[in-house]
Parts: structure tokens; C-alpha cells; sequence
């Protein structure tokens, strides 16, 4: 079992985090499509303004975390697994802070789902649990197909991060407003809030506000229990098919800093542009941020009482699920939900598979890691995908029991982009393809029409058209010619006037 150390945090007041020097916001901070763009250097932006515009279904705005100027739009260090720098915004605040124009939706219950879901989608929600899938995607997806329970999740289980336990305490209203809001908009026949039953005080502060309409449950403290998969299998019995989505089987799952942010969204129309983080390990002060998003993470860990050492590694996210990165000069995001500091524990160098199959027994998903380990070593897509790769939660529960220390998990998700990217060539080869076949279809078309119209003895259509082209060109060449004639100096001063007085 693995150590909480959830009480360095979650007994403490969170801290709102002050405005930084600059902001760097990220167009791409969900799945999906990233942003585009809506601003150009030099703009003069207002706290909630969209600077950046949704740019398809799966895909949601970027707005400014503050008032300020666009200094630059480029490239920059981003918290990614798989890339280290991606297209941002850079924000300047003029220390301000003012507001854009924001307008609250009056009586929500009375309101059509499908207003809802708009509003959700301006607002750039996306889910805060670490995921990031458009919130807006799963409410219309609830709409159009019947949706039994909805689960509003707070069982915060990766050691050391305490920010929805926090969020949950000081803004329990919040997510039980947010909770009846985002039953309206799915029209969820039932709605139950989880908690672990470790988190006593966030679970008293909402059994104080839930009514009938809303269940409010306690799951045991046991990583991961907060998965979506294994939250749904706990609280319902179901499981959702491989491949497949909590909607397939009628449920639809959002966390509690979500349903906090579609309250706020609703009753004052605020974008999402801040979120709770933890910030822990060594450094002065472990506490809970409130943080603009956009803010740099090295500001986060001063107002920790921290500054960067080499003898120290950066982790943004939990120790489990976490990404080790080399410098802390980037941006807190919307998933963003832990930073912490930890010792440089002397590397171990990775060593031969020796098939224990202690990954297979602490699997979750009841995979099979150790094939995958080997399928992703090479290149092997097709097994891969017989192997369910995409329902590896990359919990990393794997890693952490290897006695031969592979990073199986850094393993699974390059396989996953390597799959994904090739996915993508064969789209654009079967796209390539039917364009192709489409052009001599058409070019076959043509043939028949002339071979037809010369067996009946008719004039070749394709004929006349060269023909009324060629005539087209001469006449073109005609007029400018005259007009060349007009201009020559041999015709007298046309065109030229005496300024002679």
C-alpha cells in the first residue's frame, strides 16, 4: 500500500497565488483539437476575454487569466509527456486585473440542456481530474443518449495531492451546485458524489448541502480507486467495454474542481481561469495554491519558499502518474493538479525483464503489461492493439512493483503516440486514395462521353471546349495588344498630360 502523506496539505488554508510577471497559456490544454488564436502582439486583453478559439467539436477557447498585453504568440516549454514545447500564448498582466464583459444564465434548472452545453463549452471547461476532455463533449454526448447516474468524482487517491480535498472544504456549495447543474444538463436520472473515506472533513462539508436528489458516497482509500473505469466498477458493478466510454453503459463522470468551475460558469459566467493545486515534497511550505492559470511553475514553488536545485527533481502531477520535468519554466494548465519537489534518488539503471508477472497481479485494467513491454519495445502496433493497450490508465502501478526498475509506463506512452500516429498516415493514405480514385472516375467518365459522342458521329464535347479556350486566349491577347498600341510613343501624347504652364 502505498503512504498518503495527505496530511502535509490538507489541513491547511489554500493561498491565492499573486499575479505573476508574465503568463504563458497554452492553446492545446485538453484532448482534442487545440485552439486557435483570436489575438495578434500587441492586443490590449481583459480577464476572461477569449484569446484563443475553439477549433472543432473536441476542442474548447483559451481565455486571458488577467487583464495585460499579448507579448508573443510561439512555441514554448509545456507539461506534456510527449513534447516539450507547444504553441503559446504570452501574457503580460498590467496588474489590473479587470474584468471582461460576463453575464450569469438566470434559473439554470429552467434552462434548455442544450444552453447549458454552450455556455460550458465557452467557458473553455475541461476536465480538471487530469484528463482534459472537453466537458462540453461528455454533457452532449449524456443528452443524446440516455444517461442513468452521473458521478461527480472526489476520491482523490494518488499519494500527496489534496487539491480537490481542499477545494472541497472551502467551496463544498460549489460542487453541489455544480453537481445539480450538470445533472440538469445531461438529465441524469440519478447523481452521487464520491468521496474517499479518508477525506472526513470534505465529506462533512458536503453531507451539509446534499439533498434527495443527490447521493453522497464514501470509497475506500485504495490506489487507484479514483480512476474513472474503477470508480464506475465500484459504485455501479458495471464495466465499460474495452474501447469504449462510461456513456456506452448510460453513465457519465465529472470531477468536483469541474462541477465547482460549472458553477461559477453558470451563476456569473466566468471562464475557466484559475484551479486549486497542491504544492508539496521538500519545500518550506507544502500548501494548497489557488493559481491562475498560465502562471509559471517555478512562481508557484517561491511562494513555497522554494527555489530550483539540480539536487532536486520537479514533479507536475502525483508520484504515480506524474511527469518529471527538467526545469520548472512552464505553465500551470488547466490539469495541472500537484507540483512536487523531490530528492534525487540515485538512478538505477533499467534491467532485463526477468517475467515475475508482479505487473500482471497489481494491473487494474487486468492487462497484461509485461506483453506490452515487449510489443511496445518493437514496434509491434498490431499486437498492441490486440492487447488493449488504450485501456492501460498508465497508473503506473506496474513501475512502481518491477524489481528489474523499466519504466514500463514512459514505454506505454510512446507506443500510444507511435499507434495513434500511424492511425493518422493510414486516414491520410485512405484520404490520398479515394481522391485518387475519385479523379480517374471522373477521367473515365470523360473517355466514355467521348467515345460515344465520335461512334455516334457527333462533335467531341471535349472539342469545343479547347476550342472556346483557344478563342478566349486570342481575344485576351487581342485587347492587350490595342491597349500596348494606345501606350506606344508613336501614336502622339495619348495619355500624357502637359504640366507645362
Amino acid at each position: 500500500m502505498l503512504e498518503p502523506h495527505k496530511e502535509i496539505t490538507d489541513q491547511k488554508m489554500s493561498i491565492l497565488h499573486p499575479l505573476p510577471e508574465r503568463m504563458f497559456l497554452p492553446l492545446q490544454q485538453h484532448i482534442g483539437q487545440p485552439a486557435v488564436p483570436a489575438v495578434k502582439i500587441g492586443d490590449k486583453v481583459l480577464k476572461g476575454q477569449i484569446i484563443a478559439r475553439p477549433d472543432g467539436y473536441v476542442s474548447v477557447p483559451v481565455h486571458a487569466s488577467t487583464s495585460g498585453t499579448i507579448t508573443d504568440i510561439g512555441d514554448y516549454p509545456v507539461p506534456n509527456p510527449t513534447i516539450s514545447k507547444a504553441p503559446c500564448i504570452v501574457l503580460e498582466p498590467d496588474g489590473n486585473d479587470a474584468w471582461f464583459d460576463i453575464e450569469p444564465t438566470e434559473e439554470y434548472d429552467r434552462a434548455e440542456p442544450a444552453k447549458l452545453q454552450e455556455l460550458i463549452r465557452d467557458c473553455g471547461i475541461a476536465g480538471l481530474g487530469g484528463a482534459g476532455f472537453p466537458a462540453h463533449v461528455k454533457l452532449m454526448e449524456g443528452v443524446e443518449n440516455a444517461v442513468d447516474t452521473l458521478i461527480i468524482n472526489g476520491v482523490e487517491c494518488e499519494p500527496h495531492i489534496t487539491c480537490d480535498d481542499r477545494l472541497i472544504q472551502e467551496k463544498a456549495s460549489y460542487v453541489v451546485s455544480g453537481a445539480r447543474m450538470i445533472r440538469h444538463a445531461v438529465q441524469a436520472r440519478h447523481c452521487v458524489v464520491a468521496v474517499e473515506d479518508d477525506m472526513e472533513l470534505a465529506y462533512n462539508a458536503l453531507a451539509g448541502l446534499v439533498d434527495d436528489d443527490l447521493e453522497l458516497v464514501r470509497v475506500p482509500t485504495r490506489y487507484p480507486a479514483g480512476g474513472e473505469k474503477q470508480l464506475i466498477r465500484t459504485l455501479t458493478g458495471k464495466d465499460v467495454p474495452s474501447g469504449g466510454l462510461p456513456i456506452h453503459i448510460g453513465i457519465v463522470i465529472h470531477n468536483v474542481a469541474t462541477a465547482a468551475a460549472v458553477y461559477r460558469a453558470v451563476t456569473r459566467g466566468e471562464p475557466i481561469v484559475s484551479r486549486y493545486i497542491t504544492v508539496t515534497g521538500k519545500v518550506d511550505n507544502p500548501v494548497n495554491l489557488q493559481v491562475l492559470i498560465g502562471t509559471p511553475v517555478e512562481d508557484c514553488l517561491a511562494t513555497c519558499g522554494y527555489r530550483h536545485s539540480e539536487e532536486n527533481k520537479v514533479i507536475i502531477g502525483g508520484p504515480m502518474m506524474g511527469l518529471r520535468v527538467t526545469s520548472p519554466n512552464m505553465p500551470v494548465i488547466k490539469t495541472t493538479n500537484c507540483i512536487i519537489i523531490e530528492e534525487n534518488a540515485p538512478s538505477h539503471p533499467e534491467m532485463p525483464c526477468i517475467r515475475c508477472g508482479d505487473c500482471a497481479d497489481v494491473c487494474p485494467e487486468l492487462l497484461l503489461p509485461q506483453q506490452l513491454y515487449w510489443f511496445a519495445k518493437t514496434g509491434d502496433t498490431d499486437r498492441l492493439r490486440e492487447y488493449r493497450l488504450f485501456d492501460c490508465i498508465e497508473c503506473g502501478c506496474c513501475a512502481y512493483v518491477c524489481p528489474s526498475r523499466i519504466p514500463l509506463v514512459h514505454y506505454y506512452r510512446q507506443a500510444k503516440s507511435q499507434v495513434v500516429l500511424e492511425e493518422e498516415q493510414s486516414r491520410e493514405a485512405d484520404r490520398a486514395r479515394q481522391r485518387f480514385n475519385r479523379k480517374n472516375d471522373r477521367l473515365r467518365i470523360e473517355a466514355n462521353s467521348r467515345d460515344k459522342a465520335r461512334a455516334h458521329g457527333e462533335e467531341d464535347p471535349g472539342q469545343n471546349t479547347r476550342a472556346e479556350k483557344k478563342a478566349y486566349v486570342e481575344e485576351a491577347l487581342a485587347r492587350t495588344r490595342a491597349k500596348r498600341r494606345q501606350r506606344s510613343p508613336g501614336d502622339g501624347d495619348a495619355g500624357q498630360t502637359n504640366t507645362d504652364d
